[in-house]
């Protein structure tokens, strides 16, 4: 059987008695990820359309991370499992990564530089070489993050071994360092005068804005490398030997089955999944659709709707879009937080209201709330705008508090959407012998597939209702409630904690 191939071949040279202390030393690579990713998220729309990227297009740009999620974290999943390094089977990739990734974040935070020493010109709306070059490293950036998370996840339900609730804690544990880097990266994000601490950042092609964001992303290299390398040289792993595939009906070197390209394992893992499986899938469809849209254009709906800005405007319209995307960065920190609060907390969570479904269709539920509620705060924001008599202001003070709120709300089901699913993954991968780190790539094709969805569809969406962020959230909202409704009827567990 093939399966064999993804199961490990020698279980009982495994870590299963692993720390809390070590489970924490591996979840920290998480927040060095995340760091990133929180940059990436807050300030990179506003960004690429500052570069000249239409708002329409600029979802596009976003089918970056999940096609590559697509084809990258099933090929790491599954090399990752069968690797046969001295230094580990998971170790390896998190070195690649780190490296892939200090190169992205560099060529991203220079495009407008490199661009204008290519040719670009400071008078042109769109620069079509900065574009470019941020476009490609927009790519190694979420090819880099698919080739840390992933090993990380399966180191970690390696370290846990079958032992179910301390792979709840590790999974809450890497949700809780997602929150720690999400909070640097978008406190950082919002400091406008960081780029006095590299003050060459800021050049003739790269203004304030820019170089406020090219520090944050040199910063992110000294991150990345001094995470990654106390993960690697402190935590070790028992090497795989190629003969204990052999001894468990798997020729590693000569074997018929395991010589299949992954997309032919992974078309049978998919044609073998339980039912379980299949459920858990679909359930984390539709959660992610309900997140991408406020993932992708959260910033951007506070620069345009909350305060009326506009990335292209005029001077007071990109003062107010600015401002608005400082505030929008504010409201991100204010998320993280309780994120990180909750995700310390998601053990005793889970014990109070009883099992995983009922936490996870509770939060979708809060999720889908939370959606429906942008649309009030935008039509706050437009009647305070409208008794301005056409003078351009920041929006009055309630309407900063309920969208602040609102961002700190959505912390709450983040923080059950980063450690829930996964935890049932692992579980279920023990279950069927499937390989932790193909397992585990299986579930994040659930995640992509729905990013891809949401970027095609919500640029044309919104273009038709003005450039409005509305459509795509109501959108998110109705998926994610949809996404509550099965998470009670589909999802079936006895884990608890």
């Amino acid at each position: 059987m093939v399966f064999l191939e993804f199961q490990d071949p020698n279980p009982q040279q495994l870590d299963t008695s692993s720390s809390v202390k070590k489970l924490a030393l591996v979840a920290s690579i998480a927040a060095a990820v995340q760091y990133g990713w929180a940059l990436q998220l807050s300030l990179l729309t506003p960004y690429i359309q500052l570069l000249g990227v239409p708002h329409k297009w600029a979802a596009f740009v976003w089918l970056c991370g999940p096609i590559s999620g697509l084809i990258i974290q099933p090929t790491i999943g599954h090399y990752s499992d069968r690797c046969t390094s001295r230094f580990g089977r998971r170790r390896p990739f998190l070195i690649v990564g780190a490296i892939l990734l200090c190169i992205a974040v560099l060529l991203i935070s220079f495009a407008a530089d490199i661009g204008y020493s290519m040719g670009d010109s400071l008078d042109t709306r769109t620069k079509h070489r900065a574009v470019a070059l941020f476009v490609f490293g927009f790519w190694i950036l979420d090819i880099s993050n698919n080739v840390i998370q992933g090993p990380c996840r399966a180191l970690l339900a390696d370290l846990s071994g079958n032992n179910e609730a301390k792979l709840t804690i590790a999974n809450a544990l890497f949700a809780f360092f997602m929150a720690v880097g999400n909070i640097i990266g978008y406190a950082l994000g919002s400091y406008m005068k960081l780029c006095n601490l590299f003050p060459f950042t800021k050049t003739e092609a790269c203004d304030i804005y820019c170089a406020n964001l090219k520090t944050c992303f040199i910063l992110a290299v000294f991150f990345i490398t001094i995470v990654t390398t106390l993960v690697v040289s402190s935590v070790k792993e028992e090497v795989l030997d190629p003969s204990a595939l052999y001894q468990y009906g798997v020729d590693y070197y000569n074997d018929e089955e395991a010589s299949l390209s992954f997309f032919s394992q992974i078309i049978f893992v998919f044609g073998n999944l339980s039912r379980p499986m299949k459920n858990l899938l679909v359930v984390t469809a539709l959660n992610w659709i309900g997140w991408f849209p406020f993932t992708m254009f959260s910033t951007d709906w506070m620069g345009k709707e909350v305060y009326g800005g506009e990335a292209n405007g005029n001077a007071g319209e990109t003062v107010l879009y600015h401002q608005g995307v400082w505030a929008g960065t504010m409201g991100l920190m204010l998320y993280v937080l309780s994120l990180g609060t909750v995700s310390l907390f998601m053990e005793p969570l889970i014990r109070l209201i009883g099992n995983v479904n009922r936490v996870w269709g509770i939060s979708n539920f809060i999720l889908a709330i939370c959606m429906v509620m942008t649309t009030r705060i935008t039509k706050m924001a437009i009647d305070a705008r409208s008794s301005s008599q056409g003078i351009k202001i920041s929006p009055p003070p309630y309407v900063k508090l309920s969208s602040l709120s609102l961002f700190a709300t959505l912390g709450i089901p983040q923080a059950v959407t980063y450690s829930i699913p996964f935890a049932l993954a692992s579980v279920y991968s023990n279950e069927t012998g499937t390989g932790q780190g193909l397992g585990l790539a299986v579930v994040n094709l659930a995640i992509v597939i729905p990013q891809m969805f949401v970027a095609v569809v919500s640029g044309p969406l919104d273009q038709k209702f003005g450039d409005s962020n509305l459509p795509a959230f109501l959108m998110g909202g109705i998926a994610a409630g949809l996404s509550g409704i099965f998470a009670f009827t589909l999802l079936r567990t006895n884990v608890r904690s």
